[in-house]
């Protein structure tokens, strides 16, 4: 009410059940989160986020204007699955993020990463000053004195490695018991960088707090994030627990290997200077701007003189080969998409990790002993991310239903928000 003192202002309200929603594509997580903020059961600012994912998300949708996170309707049909975080960062809503990572996604180093979010004065995009090479490959670095309408933004990236589990534990955790009977690690899979010949078997994660990947670690990292009296969000994308590359299956191994050099990033170097780093992203954005206007071209017309011509940039001339070779297996290439694919294409691949049965229930595990450790969120969001395969079809109902048995466990009956099975506009 206008005029009322801000000490006379209704308290935060406190869900009955804990709302899940799930939806299909993960930034549509974003206005069931927005609609939590409008009924007080979240606050305004400086949420907190524990987002278990294969993908950063971190990224933010190069070209939008700022202020474009003041119109809600207009935000939501300009974000995409990979940049959904970042827009509410800025808005000011969201301050901290603990963004849990299987072994085989390492798109951001490891560690407390401390960075500001605010809009460039220049391009009035939003923008960030971090110099991670996460953010330096889409352009989206500037430096502090740059930004207007600056937030801090804390980002914690960790390790979350499987815990092996028996089958009397799963009994156990989706009976909601407190103690479960074992918490062994799996052997680290392939690509895993826990120290290579070191066995690990029989071992309780919860006493290993100082090797990555372990429960103990993760909560370790984790609870000073997060108090009792404050809300925050657990989100979780089911790919977490196995995820495709599916751009891998679209295109043949020759067309992918000429995808990563013409769409190659060259990082600078070290403890690069200003200058160094402004000229990096300027190269980038360049050379990005100058790969979107090649394949917009070639949807008009890909025709030999239009490939010759974009062919004869710098870096470009491998531009032939991959034009034959997609139009060898398709006479009309979707080279919008191509584009999307190669984007995808820098210092560090998409990730691809298909989990055995056995893999999904030792993070299923961890993710249970976690969240034992931790207050109860407020609010969760899920995306399953199946139609677009990142998450593979054939195991996402399986994974779905255990990880909400996992959460029925731990925190009691849910109110369940199945999103994704409705066919009608959801309305704000």
């Amino acid at each position: 009410t206008p005029g009322v003192p801000m000490s006379c202002a209704p308290l935060k309200r406190v869900y009955r059940e804990l709302p899940v929603w799930v939806v299909e594509d993960h930034h549509d997580v974003v206005c069931h989160i927005y609609r939590a903020i409008a009924s007080r059961h979240l606050p305004v600012k400086n949420i907190k986020m524990v987002h278990l994912d294969s993908h950063p998300d971190l990224l933010i949708p190069v070209n939008m204007c700022a202020d474009t996170v003041f119109d809600k309707e207009k935000l939501f049909s300009e974000l995409s699955i990979e940049n959904w975080i970042m827009p509410m960062v800025y808005a000011g809503h969201v301050s901290c993020v603990a963004w849990l990572h299987p072994y085989w996604a390492q798109q951001i180093r490891e560690g407390e990463h401390r960075m500001t979010v605010g809009r460039d004065s220049s391009t009035t995009t939003i923008r960030v000053t971090s110099t991670d090479n996460y953010f330096l490959s889409d352009g989206l670095y500037v430096c502090a004195e740059q930004l207007e309408n600056s937030k801090p933004f804390q980002l914690n990236v960790v390790r979350v490695d499987p815990v092996k589990a028996r089958t009397e534990w799963w009994d156990a955790a989706a009976a909601g018991c407190s103690q479960p009977g074992c918490t062994d690690r799996l052997p680290p899979a392939e690509g895993s960088s826990t120290q290579a010949g070191r066995s690990i078997i029989g071992t309780d994660p919860r006493e290993e707090e100082d090797d990555e990947g372990s429960t103990g670690y993760v909560v370790k990292r984790v609870s000073p994030f997060l108090s009792e009296a404050e809300p925050y969000i657990l989100d979780i994308d089911l790919d977490f627990f196995s995820c495709k590359n599916p751009f891998k299956e679209m295109y043949t191994q020759e067309e992918y290997g000429i995808l990563k050099e013409l769409y190659s990033f060259r990082a600078p170097r070290p403890n690069a200077n200003q200058e160094e780093l402004e000229e990096c992203v300027d190269r980038r954005t360049r050379q990005l701007e100058d790969l979107e206007a090649a394949f917009a071209d070639l949807l008009e017309d890909d025709g030999e003189e239009t490939v010759t011509r974009w062919a004869s940039n710098p870096g470009m001339s491998s531009l032939h080969r991959l034009v034959s070779s997609l139009k060898a297996r398709n006479p009309s290439p979707d080279y919008e998409m191509v584009h999307q694919a190669g984007l995808t294409c820098d210092l560090v691949e998409l990730p691809h990790h298909i989990s055995t049965e056995e893999e999904i229930d030792g993070l299923l595990t961890a993710v249970q002993l976690l969240l034992k450790a931790l207050p109860a969120p407020t609010l969760v969001t899920m995306s399953r991310s199946s139609l677009d395969e990142y998450c593979p079809v054939e195991q996402v109902d399986s994974v779905q239903s255990r990880v909400l048995a996992v959460l029925e466990g731990l925190y009691g009956a849910l109110d369940l928000h199945k999103d994704y099975e409705s066919n009608s506009d959801f309305i704000y």
